[in-house]
Order: C-alpha cells, then structure tokens, then sequence
C-alpha cells in the first residue's frame, strides 16, 4: 500500500539515506554509482544540445548537392582576394622652356674658364679646385676631385654657348682641341650651380 502519512514517509527516508552507512561496502557502491551517474549525464546532455551541421539531415547525409561546376549548392565558393593594382605615379612633368638666365650664364662662363685655367708646373691641383668649387654643386664637386688637371684638354678661347634653357636648369658647350665640353648648370637653393660635365667627341 502507498504510504500516506508524512511519519512512513520520513522513516522510508531514513531508511534509504542510512543505506550507505551500514557497511564500508554499501558506502563504496553508492560512490561508484553518483560517479557513473555524473560522468553519464556531463555526456549525454551535450550531445544531445549540439546544434546539427547546416548541411545535414536527420538521417546524417548532406543535402548540399554538387554543381556541375564542382561548387556544392548552398555553399559559398571560396574567393581568393586579389591586391588591387596601384595606382600609376603621376609622370614627371616635362621642363618648361625659358630665355638664358644671366645668371646661369655667368656660373657656366666662370667655371668653364676655372676648369681649363690648369697651367703644369705653376698650378696645383688644390688651388685649381679651389677656383672650380664656388661654381659646383656638391654633388659634383668630389667627382672633380679624382680628375688629373694635367690631364684636362685644352680650352678653345671662344664664347660659351647655351644650347638648352629651362626655367631651372641649362646646357651649354665649350669648343676644346678634341671636341666639346658640354656643361650642365641647374638652379639650386644657394644659386645657379655647374652640375653636370661631359666631353663629346
């Protein structure tokens, strides 16, 4: 018969509850068994939780079909990320044609006279670069330090004459024994400078 009272409830109770203390035996069956009733329920209830993939039935096949293409339906392709192309650097503008400046005429006189002003035996070298320096870029100058003087040719006595003119730079030719001495001067922030030298011919 079911028990009715709440005094055969309380002594079922006791009952069940000083079950495990009758015995080492009983104490260690009823550990055994809260153990294996946890570890069953840590996983057995998140397997039970964890979401089904997107991709799959109930019965475990995918209902992703695959396009004659070799991409499965549903599934996005992969893309792969191409660097977007640089821009192209603006090109350089053209230099703007101008009248000689007087200036820079003056600069490519002095310093083509100072270059063929080189006389063996009664110049020195230092003294040479010295007459060439205030008229020489620095970038030029050390270039003109490893020339032999001795070894310049000879500087036709005739006018220096402009072949090109921009608005900050010029060229311009002096008659030598061998050929031409073409000199390049360019405007700088200390002033209209020789940059550039070559002979020709």
């Amino acid at each position: 018969m079911p028990i009715r009272t709440n005094r055969g409830r309380a002594a079922v109770y006791r009952r069940l509850w000083g079950w495990p203390l009758r015995s080492p035996r009983h104490l260690v069956t009823t550990i055994v068994g809260v153990i294996v009733v946890v570890t069953t329920i840590s996983v057995v209830i998140p397997n039970a939780i964890k979401p089904r993939p997107a991709g799959s039935t109930a019965g475990g096949t995918s209902t992703a079909a695959t396009a004659g293409n070799g991409t499965q339906v549903g599934v996005l392709p992969t893309v792969t990320s191409s660097p977007l192309p640089t821009k192209a650097p603006s090109p350089t503008p053209a230099p703007t044609s101008a009248p000689v400046n007087a200036n820079a005429q003056l600069v490519a006189d002095m310093w083509v006279d100072a270059f063929g002003s080189f006389e063996a035996g009664k110049t020195t070298k230092e003294k040479w670069l010295a007459g060439l320096k205030p008229h020489t870029s620095e970038e030029l100058f050390p270039r003109l330090a490893s020339v032999e003087p001795a070894n310049v040719p000879v500087v036709i006595d005739q006018p220096v004459k402009p072949i090109k003119s921009f608005t900050d730079s010029a060229e311009f030719e002096a008659q030598l024994e061998d050929g031409r001495l073409v000199v390049t001067v360019v405007k700088l922030p200390e002033g209209w400078r020789v940059h550039e030298f070559d002979k020709v011919g």
